[in-house]
């Protein structure tokens, strides 16, 4: 019997060619990630084992979610972290984006194993990396040691059939798939997007399905690495190794998804699965539209959302907030002239970090309602308990925008 790609990295990484899904196997890790949000407990945890960081070179901090600091302890936090970069000659990202978008940007590799204290780590498996989020804890004995133990996930294979027609995105994929799925339907397992459709995706667009494969449950998110690969890679000096699954691999589950006849998705309050075609809740008055975040704040996703706004204006009673994933995808729209048209439109363009997919820019109010490119809408994630939050592509969410209510973006 064959492997999947998910057993041949982690066999990979155990230096073993015989474990299947379901052993352990003890792995050593390409890169550890750590960010704001947790960071202070992984330092906290690494400290009490009395060690140093396995190798400073693989370790990243990233100061994400709070910035600029927004609170007195958030400032402490941030004071913390650097002052522990600096004494261990880690990588420090300070205030330069969203993890995900500059661990993808700097650090990962086709083929390696990837350890992040953050959900979406599995972001990463968009260029054929095994990647996962882990507790405060597990990071601190990473940092420590340079290893893990994993239970080897079984492989769910979603065939990606046809071309998706026009106004519809990798973004409607996803929900398409954690609709079906459900919140807990692939717990532990990973998410391998294959078929002749997968070619047609672009990096952008497998970066976006990683990431949210996390809400399905799923240990990770992954596709296997080619030419579309290889374009990402251009400027890389080292290109990772290019796992494929072979002919034979066994998975647990298959299903199919038809794109050429998929539509616009939208996830409605408060869980990520309980997605409808968005002419399901057309109409629906919003007072807060957000594009950005890690898996929807990329350059390719503000082109689609400047075509939409260009020469218009946002409804006098929305706001909309607009969040460039890294300052990479900052300056590059500045270049392409794309701030000037979200300004021009009555946008406010946030700096880089997670912003208000994490409920740090953009807090919500009783009753309020926000359409945004983000991969959750759990109760009170974005402000008041009360508060309700619709999860869309990017150009169903400027579209949106500009009526004042959720639209559907084919008219």
């Amino acid at each position: 019997m064959g492997k999947t790609m998910v057993e041949k990295i982690l066999n990979q990484a155990g230096g073993s060619r015989d474990l299947s899904a379901g052993d352990i196997v003890m792995a050593r890790v390409s890169c550890l990630m750590t960010n704001d949000a947790v960071g202070e407990l992984t330092v906290q945890a690494f400290e009490a084992l009395g060690r140093r960081p396995w190798d400073q070179n693989r370790i990243a901090v990233v100061l994400d979610h709070y910035i600029p600091a927004t609170t007195e302890n958030a400032a402490r936090t941030h004071k913390l972290l650097r002052d522990f970069s600096r004494k261990y000659g880690l990588h420090l990202f300070d205030q330069q984006g969203v993890c995900h978008q500059l661990m993808l940007e700097k650090f990962v590799l086709p083929g390696d194993l990837v350890i992040g204290t953050d959900s979406h780590t599995c972001t990463y498996g968009g260029i054929g990396a095994f990647a996962t989020g882990v507790g405060s804890t597990d990071g601190a004995a990473v940092m420590a040691t340079g290893e893990i133990w994993l239970k080897i996930p079984e492989t769910v294979r979603i065939d990606l059939q046809g071309r998706l027609p026009d106004h519809v995105h990798p973004k409607d994929i996803i929900l398409k798939v954690i609709g079906d799925l459900g919140a807990e339907g692939a717990t532990y397992q990973a998410l391998q997007f294959s078929g002749e459709g997968a070619a047609g995706i672009s990096n952008e667009g497998r970066f976006t399905l990683c990431n949210m494969a996390i809400e399905a449950g799923a240990k990770t998110g992954i596709f296997e690495p080619d030419a579309v690969t290889e374009s990402f890679l251009k400027d890389r000096q080292a290109k990772g190794i290019f796992f494929k699954s072979d002919p034979d691999a066994e998975y647990c589950r298959q299903m199919t998804v038809s794109l050429d006849r998929l539509g616009p998705q939208i996830s409605c309050p408060w869980s990520v699965d309980r997605v409808v075609p968005v002419e399901e809740v057309r109409g629906t008055r919003i007072d807060q539209a957000f594009i950005g975040s890690c898996t929807n704040g990329r350059i390719g996703d503000l082109r689609i959302a400047a075509q939409i706004l260009d020469g218009k204006r946002i409804h006098p009673e929305t706001r909309l907030l607009i969040t460039p994933a890294s300052q990479d995808i900052y300056r590059q729209a500045v270049l392409e002239g794309l701030i000037q048209i979200f300004i021009d439109s009555g946008a406010v363009i946030c700096n880089p970090g997670c912003s208000a997919c994490f409920g740090g820019q953009g807090m919500l109010w009783e009753g309020e309602v926000c359409i945004g490119t983000h991969n959750r809408n759990f109760k009170a994630r974005m402000g008041h308990k009360d508060s309700r939050v619709y999860l869309a592509s990017p150009e169903t969410v400027a579209v949106s925008a500009v009526a004042g209510r959720i639209e559907d973006p084919r008219g």
